[in-house]
């Protein structure tokens, strides 16, 4: 699928939910951005919709009728990359694992406050573009300069020795700036898909990366844990 832009040169959105009030916030607040805005009531009409025009960016509710956004997120993981953030209500952990373990980029709990979603609608556009670029040996990104072949890693400059396990999972993380990462996803990474319920290895693992990166391992501001769900890496900027 090709990214079609605005005229204007920004970008174009979907919204799907069956909350006609969110829909109708949602399209408002985008709007005034200068986002291209379409809405759909559920993911079979999101499909539909897509069969004629290519948002760069997918905003979905999880619990709808007739096709809900978990399912709307495997089918269009079949063919796009085009991200996806993913509106879920407090207490919905499983589900809202599920639906980024199926290839959803973020989420955001309701009630959330525009300026939020703007901030997490930014990031995802701002990620999928540098995705798009092939990928690079060296990462530069925010405090951090990740050296692959080398193995070598600097935050703010200061040289950090890192473990075998440490760098794969700093580089899995950095690869992925200000998107939440599940568990299952970075252990499937790291350590393989036969590591799944092998959740102690990563507790473990974050725990030694925040001593030797955070300034205050007590308050990281680097690797975010996201409750019940994974980590989300912030590296500054």
């Amino acid at each position: 699928m090709s990214h079609m832009v605005n005229q204007d040169g920004k970008r174009n959105i979907l919204v799907v939910d069956d909350e006609a009030q969110i829909t109708r916030v949602l399209k408002t607040s985008l709007s005034a951005q200068g986002y291209g805005i379409r809405t759909a009531s559920d993911g079979m009409q999101a499909l539909l919709e897509m069969k004629t025009w290519t948002p760069d960016l997918i905003i979905t509710d999880l619990r709808m009728p007739n096709m809900d956004g978990l399912e709307l997120c495997r089918q269009v993981r079949r063919e796009s990359r085009i991200p996806i953030i993913v509106l879920s209500v407090k207490g919905e952990e499983t589900i809202k694992v599920e639906a980024l373990d199926a290839g959803a980029d973020d989420y955001v709990t309701k009630p959330f406050s525009i300026n939020e979603l703007l901030a997490r609608v930014r990031a995802a556009l701002r990620r999928a573009h540098s995705e798009e670029q092939p990928e690079t040996l060296v990462i530069n990104v925010g405090d951090f300069h990740i050296d692959i072949p080398g193995r070598r890693v600097e935050v703010r400059h200061q040289e950090v020795r890192l473990t075998p396990k440490e760098f794969d999972v700093l580089v899995y993380l950095a690869r992925h700036p200000d998107k939440v990462i599940t568990h299952r996803a970075l252990l499937s990474a790291v350590w393989g898909p036969n590591s799944l319920e092998q959740t102690e290895y990563l507790r473990v693992c974050i725990g030694h990366l925040r001593k030797k990166l955070e300034p205050d391992e007590a308050a990281p501001r680097y690797i975010v844990t996201e409750p019940w769900v994974g980590y989300r890496f912030e590296p500054g900027q």
